[in-house]
Order: structure tokens, then C-alpha cells, then sequence
């Protein structure tokens, strides 16, 4: 093969990003159980770097900012852990104990001899008319129990845990205090001739990605907040606990919003009974609270310069958790935000303009 040929030369920089994409997509797929405090990481090394770059232009040398902003970080996400922690604990430990009596009424409840409709889809759809109300505590006990001994069979979770508090504030300094020269380095790998284009991709999914996670981050917070409050303010058992983990998973479009409906109901024909008065308040509770996310804070915090659609971000984010787990996660979003800009910009270079 002649290496001096024109074709051969202008052919070597995609075959080496095509081996380096290989090689990256067969180490996440091969290594994603240990991948993830690499991965987070990352995902906080690109969320700093922005603070440690203003506090660098203000004169401060780039290694003491990268210190003082992670070690801020730290400190925000300790304080949080030590006020949160028993309170969320508490929460769930009063649910563990209460689960068994749920489920008993639950039963009570689908076996009503006043509800034969009820009694028969709950025999024909779930199998559960049948059982006795103390199989059934004793088969969910028994589930629940499994599988808290299964999440930390082998000190898996304590080593994950380890991981996460020693390895990932490692990896996040070394990342932001060299950023500047991986993004020169990168810059160097394009061609000459690609460069601008390279550029003008990466810019546009910086400004994706960061419009989307600042954005979608401030509004789960707001949802977290107003779930639990309005769930508390109608006197639902656990309504913090639920209100919260509703919120967080609202960067799933409409997850969040349709598992603490769910679960909600579920506490309430528990708590209260099928009464369609409180019913009622915990749907218009997550009806307002995705009207208010959809129609006034995405608007606001995000902007319509972010194209990602709903569909294909939960498409990305359930598939790359299904294939890689908690890693698949992590990198959901903004891998779902790179394709989306390389494919907006591939068509508009080859679909003509009308």
C-alpha cells in the first residue's frame, strides 16, 4: 500500500476515530460494572469546569480554583448528605415497617366481597384474590428482605460506595485542572481542514448539554419541593419520601410525574380508602406540577435552544440503562444530545434547503 498517497492520507484520521470509537464502545460495554465513578466523574469534571475557568480569569492560579470549587463541592454535598440522610432514612425505615400492613389492606381492599368487580380483576389480572392476607405479607417481607441482602452480597455496595467517595473526587480534580489541554489535545487530533466543523459541533453540544442539565436540574428540584409539600399538606403517609423521588426522576420526561401519581394512589386507598376526594388532589397535585414544568419552567430554564425530544431522551435513557446500568445513565443524556446536534447538522448539509 502506498502511505504517500493523497486518498490513503485523507482516509487515515476517520480510520483512527473509527478505531478509537470502536475501542471506546467495547471498553464501556466490557468494563460498565466498574466504569461508574470514572464516569461520574466526568459528568462532575464538565459541570466545574465552568466555575473553576471564572475564578481562574479572575486571577487565581487554575490548580488552588480546581480546589476551592471541588472542595465547595464536597462540603455543599456533605452538609446535604447530614441533613438529608436521617430524614430520608427515617422515611424509609417507617415504610419498610408499614409495607406488610399495605399490603394487607390492599388485599382487604381487592377481595371486598361490596366490589366484586374489583375482587375479579384482582383474580384474573394479579392472582392475589386468593391469597391469604398473611401469604401475601410474608411473600412481599420475604421479596423485600432478598433483595436488600442481594444489593450487598459480596460487598459490592461497599465497595461501590468507596468508590464513589475516594475514586470520583480523584478523577473530577485531575479532569478539571487538565480540561484546557484535553480540549487542546482533541483539537489537535481533528484535521486542519475538518477543525472548524469539529468545532462548531462541539460548541453546539456544550451548549446543549449544559443549557439541558442546569436547566432540567433546577426544575426537578422545584417538582421535589412542590410534591412534597402539596403530598404532605393533604396528609398523605409518606408523602415527603414520595413527593422527593418524584422530582428526581423528573429529568425522565413525564417518569417522575407518573410513578408519584401511581404511587400516591396506591397510599391513598391504603391511608384513606377509595375516597376520590383525596384521589382527586393527588392527580391535579402531578397534572399542575407537569403543567408548570412543561409550559413555564422548561421554557424558562432551558430554552427552546435545546432540541432534545422527549421520545428519544427517554429512549436513550432506558435503553443505555438497560445495556450498561447506572453508567448507561450517567451518559444518557448527553450522548443523546451529541447524536441529536451531528444528525441536525448532517441533514442540513446534505438535504437541500427549500
Amino acid at each position: 500500500m502506498n502511505f504517500d498517497n493523497p486518498h490513503t492520507v485523507a482516509r487515515r484520521p476517520a480510520v483512527f476515530w473509527a478505531v478509537a470509537l470502536t475501542i471506546l464502545v467495547a471498553a464501556v460495554v466490557l468494563l460498565h460494572g466498574i466504569l461508574w465513578p470514572f464516569v461520574a466523574g466526568m459528568v462532575l469534571a464538565y459541570v466545574l469546569d465552568a466555575p473553576v475557568n471564572r475564578l481562574e480569569r479572575l486571577g487565581l492560579n487554575r490548580g488552588a480554583a480546581t480546589l476551592l470549587i471541588i472542595g465547595s463541592f464536597i462540603l455543599g454535598a456533605a452538609a446535604l448528605i447530614v441533613f438529608a440522610v436521617p430524614f430520608l432514612g427515617f422515611e424509609i425505615a417507617g415504610f419498610i415497617e408499614d409495607f406488610p400492613a399495605y399490603v394487607r389492606r390492599l388485599h382487604e381492599f381487592a377481595t371486598d366481597p361490596s366490589r366484586p368487580w374489583l375482587r375479579r380483576i384482582s383474580a384474573e389480572g394479579f392472582g392475589v384474590a386468593e391469597r391469604s392476607a398473611a401469604d401475601l405479607s410474608a411473600l412481599a417481607t420475604g421479596w423485600l428482605t432478598d433483595s436488600l441482602r442481594s444489593l450487598w452480597s459480596g460487598g459490592k455496595a461497599a465497595l461501590s460506595i468507596l468508590s464513589l467517595l475516594v475514586v470520583t473526587p480523584i478523577v473530577t480534580f485531575y479532569l478539571v485542572y487538565d480540561w484546557p489541554r484535553i480540549v487542546a489535545t482533541l483539537d489537535r487530533w481533528v484535521p486542519a481542514e475538518h477543525r472548524d466543523v469539529a468545532r462548531t459541533l462541539a460548541r453546539d453540544i456544550h451548549e446543549t448539554i449544559g443549557h439541558f442539565l442546569r436547566g432540567q436540574g433546577l426544575i426537578c428540584l422545584v417538582l421535589a419541593a412542590f410534591y412534597a409539600t402539596a403530598l404532605k399538606s393533604i396528609g398523605l403517609n409518606h408523602g415527603l419520601l414520595i413527593g422527593i423521588v418524584a422530582g428526581a426522576i423528573g429529568f425522565i420526561p413525564y417518569l417522575g410525574s407518573l410513578t408519584g401519581t401511581v404511587l400516591s394512589l396506591c397510599m391513598a386507598i391504603v391511608q384513606f380508602g377509595p375516597d376520590w376526594k383525596f384521589m382527586t388532589a393527588i392527580v391535579a397535585i402531578f397534572f399542575v406540577g407537569q403543567l408548570v414544568a412543561d409550559y413555564v419552567l422548561t421554557p424558562r430554564l432551558i430554552g427552546r435552544r435545546v432540541h432534545l425530544n422527549p421520545v428519544w431522551l427517554m429512549f436513550a435513557i432506558f435503553a443505555l440503562g438497560y445495556l450498561l446500568g447506572f453508567v448507561g445513565v450517567l451518559i444518557a443524556v448527553p450522548l443523546a444530545a451529541a447524536i441529536g446536534v451531528v444528525t441536525r447538522f448532517a441533514l442540513r448539509r446534505l438535504l437541500p434547503e427549500e
